[in-house]
Order: structure tokens, then sequence, then C-alpha cells
């Protein structure tokens, strides 16, 4: 199997799949993204794991808290070379795992429902490479890092249904290559009534998505944002509802 360039394991049971001779993988010299769904990262022998030729992971209802919250884990070993990260509806993340953060090849960050996550590190900024970074629905979430400032290459910004999130940090201002933001659905931000002044240094945005009637906190710099085009959009009925229902686990 030395020719493996994709690995998907996918488990269709009521319970999480362990795996065992994880580590094997390292071995494959073409091996470039692997997606797991319903796997537990709880039984990896990660002192033995290195993948050296992943570039994209993928994690979808998986029990992933304990592996990516041991601070006994060197991250950027394991993952020398990774690229884009996905992780998808992990009920058990609480908090990112800060070695995360020393992969400086990631370019690509997506967290999307993950209920539970209430932090990012404020280390994030040392991903000088990342050019999106999505925390979708990441409800718990309750501010991004001052250390976002430092990401100069990121592109896209994505916080959408962040419900908690009330605030952008005073250095968003620094992300000079952010093109789009999108803040639609988060409920705190809808509510503020300004901005941190820095925005409007952000002379490359071009889109913001937002809720409907919080255009206005971006539309009073348009004097500075020449290209920006602001997108309000309008919550639908079975969005609000779900926003008051606690997440079904699913199987």
């Amino acid at each position: 199997m030395n020719q493996l360039k994709v690995l998907v394991v996918t488990n269709f049971g009521s319970s999480f799949s362990k795996l065992s001779n994880f580590q094997l993988l390292g071995s494959l010299p073409t091996f470039r993204r692997m997606r797991l769904e319903r796997v537990s990262l709880s039984s990896l022998n990660t002192s033995l794991l290195e993948l050296a030729n992943l570039q994209k992971i993928s994690f979808t209802m998986c029990e992933i808290g304990k592996a990516l919250e041991d601070g006994n884990i060197d991250l950027s070993r394991v993952f020398p070379n990774l690229v884009e990260i996905e992780i998808d509806c992990c009920d058990d993340l609480l908090n990112l795992h800060v070695g995360l953060c020393d992969i400086i090849s990631l370019k690509k960050i997506s967290i999307t429902t993950c209920h539970e996550l209430s932090a990012l590190p404020e280390e994030i900024g040392r991903l000088r490479n990342l050019e999106l970074l999505k925390l979708d629905s990441c409800t718990k979430l309750l501010e991004l890092p001052e250390s976002i400032g430092d990401l100069r290459k990121l592109r896209v910004l994505d916080i959408s249904d962040c419900l908690n999130i009330s605030n952008l940090p005073g250095r968003v201002g620094e992300l000079r290559a952010l093109e789009t933001i999108n803040m639609r659905g988060c409920l705190g931000l809808s509510e503020l009534h300004k901005l941190p002044s820095s925005v409007k240094d952000l002379t490359r945005l071009e889109k913001v998505i937002c809720d409907e009637g919080a255009g206005h906190l971006w539309k009073s710099y348009g004097s500075h944002l020449k290209k920006l085009k602001v997108e309000e959009v309008k919550e639908d009925a079975f969005k609000s509802l779900m926003r008051v229902i606690s997440p079904i686990q699913q199987f």
C-alpha cells in the first residue's frame, strides 16, 4: 500500500471506534489526507506517531478532547507538514492544544459545531502562514485572543453563529491581508454599538457578512474601507428555533 494517498475511516456504530497500529501510516511515502468519523483518539500511542507527509486531516464526531488537550504531545512533530485541519461536531473538545500553534505550515483551520470549545490559545498568533480561520457554531467561545493580530496572511475569518463572542479584539486591524469576515449569527457582536477603531486599517477587506441591522457598524467606516461590501443576512425561522434547543447527539 505504499501508493496510498487518502484514508477514510467511517464508523456507523453507536460507540467510538478505537484504532491500533496507527503509527504504521507514517511509513507511507505518498499519504496526504485522512478523514476520521466517530473514532476515538484517546487510544492512540502519540509518542510513536509521526505523519510526516500528511497535509490534511479531518475529524467528524470524533472523541479527540484528551488527545488535543494533552500538553505532553508535540503536535509539530506528529504533523510537521500539515496544511489543513478540520474538526466538526466533536463534543468533547473543550480547549485547543497549544501545540497546534507550532505547526507553522498550517494554512487552514476549520472548527465547526464544537459547542463546548470555550477558548483559543493565545499562542495562535504563531501561525504566520494561516490564511483561513473558521469557527462556525462554536457557541461557548467567548472571545478571540489579541494575538490574532499576528496572523498577517489571514484572508478569511469566519465566526458565524458564535453566539457568545461579544467583541472583536483590538488588534483586528493588524490583519492587513483580511478580505472576508463572516459574523452572521453573532448575537453579541450584532448588539454592539461600535467596532474597534482599528478596523479602519483593514484596507483589503472586501466583504462582511452580518445579521440584518448590523451593517451600519461597518458602513460608518466606509471612507476608510473603500473595497468593502456589507451583506446583511436575515435569519431564517428554523435557525432561530435551533438556537434555543440543545444540540442533539448524533450517532
